[in-house]
């Protein structure tokens, strides 16, 4: 098939999971023999056209406007960076017409819709994430109800729909009906690049470790993501585990906010803040560590549980959204009720006293992300959908 894939975000450019995500999905259909095309924001002065591993990537030009990518400016941004992604991708259509074109959450809408309309290619979305979603059940502002409304008209425009996760799909269908247009496709993980070597693992221990238990996070530090609930789970595990220490890989809006609440909590050098940390680096810090921590209180998938799991490290996660089908799966060491303190704690200390029990979730773990998350999966079970909505003539498509 002939795919266009439009995203606001690609490699170099990535703002969080969504940008890696169609950067592998992308690279697995074009080796999977599919002629594949990327649209998407560049910094150049003039659109671009590259090739990376069998995929044309087109980099919109970058308007000299003066527009952040803030709270008070993001509608007048995206829609300059949906002019700028039109602007790119119409005169690449005057001599290819794709036959599915996929869009990537909101801040893609208009280009992928327009785009839909005029080469009458099928229109496939993705949500990665709902606005209602992101701020717990509510829309607090004009801003949240004007995204909301833009997610509701671009799938209410699109032939199928894509979530990541079962629990993405029930809420995708709660806010927005179309459940007969919607499939489950979790994201995927290149389980070789994830390998750690003994020494690797060993170097890192002795960096990051110590002789005491050491647990990660590794994400965004906002809310949502939990990090306060596991930093008032340390004094007890602490006290259980003496020396016991966490590192944090990521930043966030809530950065200064939580290690001032650590600072209170006055867990002084137990907790290490890595900042931005790499991929390769990131890999050995989760390889290092005895318990990756999972908080979140909304987690549409949870990508930092699947990397856990391929450098076989124990995992204890949040049973909420995407985690849950992970706790399904057999592949958690532990769970615990999202914002429950004592909960978390009690699986962490589980985790790290239950040997046997941790060993066989690791080796299951290990065992169902080949299976079910390694890239070639994904990309054929995406590529499943853009078939069965290109075969339509209109209406819906069956996930059966």
């Amino acid at each position: 098939m002939r795919i266009l894939l439009v995203s606001w975000e690609y490699p170099p450019i990535v703002v969080g999971g969504l940008g890696r995500h169609v950067y592998a999905l992308s690279r697995e259909l074009a080796a999977q023999g599919h002629d594949v095309l990327v649209v998407t924001r560049g910094e150049s002065s003039s659109a671009v056209t590259e090739r990376h591993d069998g995929v044309r990537v087109l980099r919109a030009a970058r308007d000299p406007l003066a527009l952040d990518f803030s709270t008070e400016t993001l509608l007048s941004w995206a829609q300059a960076s949906e002019h700028a992604l039109l602007r790119a991708a119409l005169p690449a259509l005057r001599r290819w017409r794709p036959d599915v074109i996929h869009a990537h959450d909101w801040l893609v809408a208009q280009t992928a819709v327009t785009l839909s309309e005029i080469t009458s290619a099928r229109l496939v979305t993705t949500i990665h994430a709902t606005e209602a979603g992101r701020n717990l059940g509510w829309l607090p502002a004009p801003l949240n109800t004007a995204i909301h409304s833009v997610e509701r008209w671009l799938i209410e425009r699109s032939q199928a729909v894509i979530t990541c996760s079962a629990a993405m799909r029930t809420e995708v269908t709660d806010l927005f009906g179309a459940v007969d247009r919607i499939t489950v496709v979790p994201n995927g993980i290149d389980v070789d690049t994830w390998r750690v070597s003994a020494a690797a693992r060993r170097a890192a221990r002795r960096r990051y470790r110590g002789d005491a238990a050491l647990l990660a996070y590794a994400g965004r530090l906002v809310h949502e993501k939990g990090v306060q609930d596991l930093l008032d789970a340390l004094p007890t595990l602490r006290r259980r585990h003496p020396g016991l220490r966490l590192v944090v890989a990521g930043t966030g809006v809530h950065e200064s906010e939580l290690q001032a609440h650590a600072r209170r909590r006055r867990l002084g050098n137990a907790v290490q803040w890595l900042g931005f940390v790499p991929e390769p680096e990131l890999a050995t810090i989760l390889a290092a560590a005895d318990v990756v921590v999972v908080p979140s209180h909304y987690e549409p998938f949870g990508i930092v549980a699947l990397e856990a799991a391929a450098v076989r490290t124990p995992l204890v996660v949040a049973a909420t959204g995407g985690l849950q089908d992970l706790v399904d799966a057999g592949m958690v060491a532990g769970s615990f009720p999202p914002g429950d303190v004592a909960g978390l704690t009690n699986a962490v200390h589980a985790t790290l006293t239950c040997a046997e029990d941790t060993r066989r979730a690791v080796n299951r773990g290990a065992r169902v992300i080949r299976r079910d998350y390694a890239w070639p999966v994904v990309a054929e079970r995406t590529a499943s959908v853009y078939r069965a909505a290109s075969s339509l003539s209109s209406g819906s498509v069956d996930p059966s």
